[in-house]
Formats: structure tokens, C-alpha cells, sequence
């Protein structure tokens, strides 16, 4: 989103009182860089949590919260200012305030001063966390190891991977044999894999992996039989 989208959709989500707040403490900015560090926190009580699309289910990872619009938008009100300030909302802030500073960054001209933000929230298994991490910012400053091994963690603990900006475009072949090897994994202890695998994995097939998961078709143990089977088919795969 644009900054005129993020402002448009707020102003649509929020009621008008927490909109108000949030004008003035953008005002009080323009004087006082640091009221940041007593705003930011404020703003869910404020402006509001739900979701900035009230079409968007709660549960999913990916949707921007009004608060994570809000403190966005406090924070490209400071301008060159926010990056001096971004450190220490980050380490004292809770779930949310982190969340909306990862979601922020794209908005700033940092570079790639942001990455230490990106790889401490990878590093959790917080999926809004890893969820918000992983946007447009990561897309264009993580290198490509970085980036597949995010797209593995993000499978790994349960984060919907189509809805992580760059993927498959940013796929890689080490990426998608390091997602090929985990289905493999899981087809070896009877379990199930996200279908949206494939998608990243067949942009580069990698043939060792796949033909080792087939033969997982041929195993004595028929929960693996059984689990190949349903991975396999997932990509539109059909036994003869």
C-alpha cells in the first residue's frame, strides 16, 4: 500500500475519536520527535486493534491490524527523524509495537540499516512477527540464503507462504530443494505439508528430492505410503 492508501483505509476503519488522537499526536511530532516514545505505545488503546479490512479474517498473519496503520503512520510523520528512534521502540515494545515497526519499514529510506529488525523477528516463532517481516522491505534487502531459509521457517511454523511478498518470484534452486527435503521429512513421519509448497518447489523441480519422495510410495510403512501419497497429489500428481 501507498501511504495514501494506508491513511484512506484507516480513516475507514478507525472511529472518529481515535482519528482525532491520531492527528494530534502526529502535530505533537512535528515539535517533539521523542513524544514517539509515549505515543507509539498509546495507539492501540487509542485508535483501535481490529483489522484495518474489516473483510479480513483475524486469524490471518498477514493483515494489517488499525494499530499497525496508525503507528505507521506516526512514524513517516517524523520523517528523517524515525530512523533514530527505531531502535529503542523495537527492543521495548511489545508483540504489536514490533509487529507495526516491521510492517512500517518499507515506508522509510533506510537501506539496509532494517535487517537486524528483519532477522530478530524471523528468529522467534511468532508467526505475526515473521509474518510482517516478511514484506515488501525484506523482499528487496535480504540476501537469498536469508530469504529461503525465511520461507522454510515460515512453513516450518505455520505462516501461510502465499501471502508472503516475493514469493515464488524470489524462490531460488537452494530454496526450493531446502522445501523439497522438509516435505520429505514430513512424508517420512506419516505427516502432511501445505500444499502451497509446490509452488515455490516446482519453479525449479529439483529432481533428487522429488524422485526420493516418490519412492516413499513404495514404503513398507503405510503411513508414509499413505503421506507421499498426499503430498504428491497436491501438485496434481495421480497414481497410475
Amino acid at each position: 500500500m501507498t501511504v495514501e492508501e494506508l491513511s484512506a483505509a484507516l480513516a475507514r476503519a478507525a472511529a472518529p475519536a481515535g482519528l482525532a488522537w491520531l492527528q494530534g499526536a502526529i502535530d505533537e511530532l512535528g515539535e517533539n520527535a521523542e513524544a514517539i516514545r509515549v505515543r507509539f505505545a498509546m495507539v492501540g488503546r487509542a485508535v483501535g486493534r481490529g483489522p484495518l479490512d474489516p473483510r479480513a479474517d483475524p486469524a490471518d498473519v498477514h493483515a494489517w491490524t488499525i494499530d499497525d496503520a496508525a503507528r505507521a503512520l506516526l512514524l513517516i510523520a517524523l520523517g528523517d527523524a524515525a530512523e533514530a528512534e527505531l531502535d529503542e521502540l523495537y527492543r521495548y515494545g511489545d508483540t504489536a509495537e514490533r509487529r507495526a515497526i516491521l510492517r512500517e519499514l518499507p515506508y522509510l529510506d533506510l537501506g539496509g540499516r532494517g535487517l537486524g529488525f528483519i532477522d530478530d523477528a524471523i528468529r522467534t516463532n511468532d508467526t505475526r512477527l515473521i509474518a510482517a517481516a516478511l514484506g515488501p522491505y525484506a523482499t528487496e534487502h535480504l540476501p537469498d540464503a536469508a530469504f529461503d531459509q525465511a520461507v522454510l521457517k515460515c512453513v516450518f511454523v505455520g505462516v501461510p507462504i502465499s501471502g508472503v511478498d516475493g514469493v515464488p518470484a524470489r524462490a531460488t534452486p537452494q530454496g526450493a530443494r531446502m522445501l523439497a527435503a522438509f516435505v520429505l521429512e514430513r512424508v517420512v513421519a506419516g505427516r502432511d505439508v501445505p500444499a502451497e509448497v509446490w509452488g515455490v518447489i516446482d519453479r525449479f523441480s529439483p529432481q533428487a528430492e522429488i524422485a526420493a519422495i516418490e519412492r516413499e510410495l513404495e514404503s513398507a510403512f503405510e503411513d508414509r505410503c499413505r503421506a507421499a501419497e498426499r503430498a504428491l497429489g497436491q501438485r496434481g500428481w495421480e497414481r497410475a
